[in-house]
């Protein structure tokens, strides 16, 4: 009797061995497919993905940088009039991306399958970009002498359509990240391709800025009316580039097709509309990304006012010292993702945010206008151009980085989820924008725009960081513990 119990035990142990070892093989072959989905990405393919936004960083460049100097000293529109475009377009813009996001998302009629559902959003708004930016960036064609009520209505159409096209494009390039890989690492190493091809951008609008703008005396002379041309050969060298970089995109991206992978894990994992806005991460999270655009943005948009204004440097400089930003950038943006590994996403957040404070402070306290314009002058303000764009740099794509963390493995609702960032980051930078220029009713305050980058860009880097660090303190607490569930990974 005791040699047949014996047996038996022995089989039932054999049993749970065998179990085991195929639970353990499975597992091994699920690791092994999960890692080779992740690290199948080409650099061809990371590359390609990068461009796919040069044409919304150029326009980008063009709109938050010359947009008020060329309404306002070329067109010569007032301080309020052209904060209120502004106002407008960034109104339309945080309006289209949680309509477009939110359609990118879906499998209805607003796209087209073998295409891709963001692919097809992306080239719809290349061509609605394509077709209006010209416009914006030009004489009220037919109505120069019309009253100026009228022209604000013929560059607002235009600035909506744009506005709208610009969010398609941004909204649907930045969803493609979590579905194209997995790995948190090599999402922020997209993320960080991206942004060096935005710096890139920047860098070339600028330079070719200054080429333009130098010539005819650029050093001497400050922006007026008679070089509404000039800005013209500007954005039509930009829109040649920009349409070169979206044909390679479209050529060399394939979206996957939805029967194969929703997204490179094969899950269908979905976050509701009505659990994403009862989140209350989402809303730590939409304020990470809206403090970061709100330094990045109002520092390129006051910048060139505050040198025309406050320094009374020449023309070319509106074009050199933001040139001098993106190159900070640019050098900083190689280093993000091995800051990223060894400090993770808050405290290099924080870092960032604490140079771009610093920057703030130095232009407060240490850029005086009774200083000459001389060499030891200009490379003040050139360092300080260094600390906003190294600074702005780390914060921003930290901050995308913090919500990609966010989507997870939930791809189906990444766009969406980058509709509500984009839509509180369009609509602050459009209202402070707005506010800003009517406040600046005295035409002889000289620090006017000083005090507005010192204070308001300076007070945004610190809410930022005070929105990372409520992001710390509830992980600390355990709240966002995820564990890996592998039984949605498609073997």
């Amino acid at each position: 009797m005791s040699l047949k119990i014996t047996l038996n035990l022995r089989r039932f142990n054999e049993k749970l061995r065998n179990i085991f070892n195929m639970e353990a093989s499975v597992a091994h072959h699920i690791t092994d497919d999960y890692t080779e989905v992740y690290r199948s990405l080409p650099l061809k393919l990371q590359l390609a993905y990068g461009v796919g936004h040069v044409l919304n960083d150029v326009c980008a460049s063009m709109w938050f940088t010359y947009l008020l100097v060329f309404f306002h000293l070329v067109l010569e529109f007032s301080n309020w009039q052209t904060g209120f475009m502004l106002l407008v377009g960034q109104i339309a813009d945080a309006l289209a991306t949680p309509f477009v996001g939110y359609h990118s998302d879906e499998s209805d009629g607003f796209c087209f399958w073998r295409y891709g559902r963001r692919k097809i959003w992306h080239l719809v708004g290349v061509i609605c970009v394509l077709g209006t930016f010209p416009f914006i960036f030009a004489p009220c064609f037919g109505c120069e002498y019309s009253s100026r009520s009228a022209q604000m209505f013929y560059y607002c159409m235009f600035i909506v359509i744009f506005q709208f096209g610009w969010a398609a494009v941004q909204i649907s390039h930045l969803s493609l990240i979590p579905e194209l890989t997995p790995n948190e690492h090599d999402r922020t190493k997209l993320t960080a391709i991206r942004y060096c091809f935005t710096v890139i951008s920047n860098v070339l609008v600028y330079i070719i800025t200054w080429i333009v703008l130098h010539m005819n005396d650029g050093e001497t002379n400050k922006i007026g009316p008679s070089d509404g041309p000039k800005f013209q050969h500007v954005v039509w060298s930009i829109l040649a580039l920009g349409v070169v970089c979206s044909i390679i995109f479209h050529v060399y991206v394939k979206e996957w097709d939805n029967d194969v992978s929703q997204n490179v894990r094969g899950s269908q994992l979905r976050t509701s509309v009505r659990d994403l806005l009862l989140s209350c991460r989402v809303y730590q999270v939409a304020a990470v990304y809206m403090s970061s655009r709100l330094f990045v943005n109002l520092t390129q948009v006051f910048i060139p006012l505050y040198l025309h204004e406050t320094l009374e440097m020449p023309a070319s400089a509106l074009a050199s010292v933001p040139l001098v930003m993106f190159l900070g950038s640019l050098v900083t943006s190689l280093f993000i993702e091995k800051i990223n590994r060894c400090c993770g996403r808050k405290l290099t957040y924080t870092l960032g945010a604490l140079l771009g404070m610093a920057a703030c402070v130095w232009i407060r306290l240490g850029s005086e206008p009774e200083l000459p314009v001389d060499w030891p002058h200009r490379l003040c303000v050139y360092s300080i151009g260094l600390l906003i764009g190294s600074g702005g740099s780390i914060i921003l794509v930290s901050s995308l980085g913090v919500t990609t963390d966010l989507i997870g493995e939930k791809t189906d609702s990444g766009a969406f989820v980058y509709g509500i960032m984009s839509f509180t980051d369009k609509i602050a930078n459009g209202v402070a924008v707005v506010l800003i220029q009517y406040a600046h009713s005295d035409a002889n305050d000289r620090f006017f725009y000083r005090d507005a980058i010192a204070f308001v860009c300076g007070g945004s880097a610190l809410l930022g960081t005070i929105a990372v660090l409520s992001l710390v303190r509830r992980e600390a607490l355990g709240e966002y513990t995820r564990v890996p569930d592998y039984n949605s990974i498609n073997t």
